[in-house]
């Protein structure tokens, strides 16, 4: 294998109490090209951590009378991206399990060679360059999906998020509820960036999206075989959100023959992947939203109450955008401004007449809605002021004091009733069968109206 190169250095700490193998390793480390600290005990690893960032920790596990097996979750605490390497003489596979448990991600045992640390150290430098390209990526994704603000003005949002902020620090089940686009999502994640599972994964599954077999394994996991298709083991999004928070999305939806598993995991921690008699544990929060009456749920049967009462522990209801006058103008300008740049175009805000069409459209598909109406503005308008006439027709007429059917063609009609059908519904095929009509149909009606 051959050496790392200068475009590839890591910045790498050593923590072993010999002499010997610090010098060793360190040798062989910077002739790949490496930035190499080496420390003989615990508090200088400590010490050093706290002073520089590094990418990989060569740890051994007996420092003298400290544990190097203390030391892992020590370092992962003030750095959590590091990648630990144990090192030891006294090798055996319940120390390996042992410290892959603590958090690190490697084990060698002594004596090694060169080429066992380089392939190490390579693993690492990957899993890093992979780790760092996902969060780009997911910059680049916010970029081109702006998060709303979530700064307000109305007091029942503001109260929603003082309570959010007060929950978020604790570890209990969250249900958020509210109409659809209010901005459930939004708030789960915001509450799991302002908990103490921040640094740690945050996991999305829409319960809707799946057949319950497939939304089983896609919460739990599967066994490979467990089923066709099932070529590999899958450790399931709880799994890959140990630590962490997952967001159960419309989960008014998820299949009743999934409720029991869902329960049980919430209560005790404890689930089976599909087709293995294994149980696995995981801490994981769980957040939950829905748009559905789950109270109207319970009584109908198609939700069990005891589900209910467990993922009921805080609620917050998420007020709809039309409870919300006072922050529609400011997030129509927020909006505009990130298309804006989005589209390399230079926006001077919205006229008095567009400003007042905002206001006092009643906005059924809330947030989302509001947010295709500043992006379809931004996109028909090179520049200047988004006037009433580059406003969808439903919304432009409500500035206009002119009920929406009154003088309207039944054209215009049509694509008012479309466009209101597709800001509500989750899906085309849900927006298709709300109009009576086939996808095929309703692609056609978007594309004739500029949908």
């Amino acid at each position: 294998m051959s050496s790392t190169r200068n475009d590839t250095a890591l910045n790498v700490l050593i923590v072993d109490d010999e002499i010997n193998i610090r010098k060793t390793l360190s040798v062989c480390l910077e002739t790949d090209g490496h930035r190499v600290i080496a420390v003989s005990n615990f508090q200088d690893a400590l010490s050093e951590t706290s002073r520089r960032s590094f990418d990989v920790a060569f740890v051994d596990l007996r420092l003298g009378t400290a544990s190097g097996m203390d030391l892992i979750p020590a370092l992962l605490s003030s750095a959590p991206w590091l990648k630990i390497i144990v090192i030891t003489a006294y090798a055996s596979i319940d120390t390996a399990v042992e410290a892959i448990r603590r958090g690190a991600t490697d084990y060698i045992p002594k004596p090694f060679t060169p080429g066992q640390v380089r392939v190490a150290v390579e693993k690492a430098s990957q899993v890093r360059l992979l780790e760092q390209r996902l969060s780009a990526l997911q910059e680049d994704l916010g970029r081109a999906n702006p998060e709303v603000d979530l700064s307000t003005r109305a007091a029942a949002m503001q109260r929603v998020l003082d309570m959010a902020r007060q929950v978020a620090e604790a570890e209990a089940t969250v249900l958020i509820r509210g109409e659809s686009g209010t901005g459930k999502g939004i708030l789960a994640r915001a509450i799991h960036h302002w908990s103490k599972r921040a640094q740690k994964p945050l996991g999305v599954v829409s319960c809707p999206s799946l057949p319950a077999e497939l939304l089983a394994s896609e919460l739990f996991g599967h066994a490979q075989g467990a089923f066709t298709g099932a070529v590999r083991d899958n450790p399931g999004r709880i799994a890959a959100c140990a630590g962490g928070t997952l967001l159960l999305d419309e989960i008014g939806d998820l299949p009743l023959s999934l409720q029991p598993q869902l329960l049980r995991f919430i209560q005790d921690r404890e689930y089976e992947r599909v087709g293995d008699a294994r149980t696995c544990t995981a801490d994981v929060r769980i957040l939950a939203a829905t748009n559905v009456d789950l109270d109207q749920a319970v009584k109908e049967g198609t939700f069990r109450e005891d589900l209910f009462y467990r993922l009921n522990v805080v609620q917050l209801e998420m007020p709809p955008l039309r409870e919300r006058q006072d922050d529609i103008l400011p997030l129509a300008e927020h909006l505009l401004a990130f298309f804006g740049k989005t589209h390399h175009h230079s926006f001077l805000g919205f006229t008095a007449e567009a400003q007042e069409a905002l206001r006092q459209y009643g906005w059924p598909g809330n947030l989302r809605e509001l947010r295709n109406a500043v992006e379809r503005a931004s996109i028909l308008v090179p520049g200047g002021r988004i006037g009433l006439e580059h406003l969808p027709e439903s919304i432009a007429q409500s500035g206009t004091g002119t009920r929406p059917s009154d003088g309207l063609s039944l054209q215009a009609v049509e694509e008012q009733h479309i466009r209101r059908v597709l800001a509500t519904a989750r899906t085309l095929q849900e927006a298709a069968d709300i109009l009576g009509i086939d996808q095929a149909t309703l692609w056609r009606k978007r594309k004739q109206y500029g949908i």
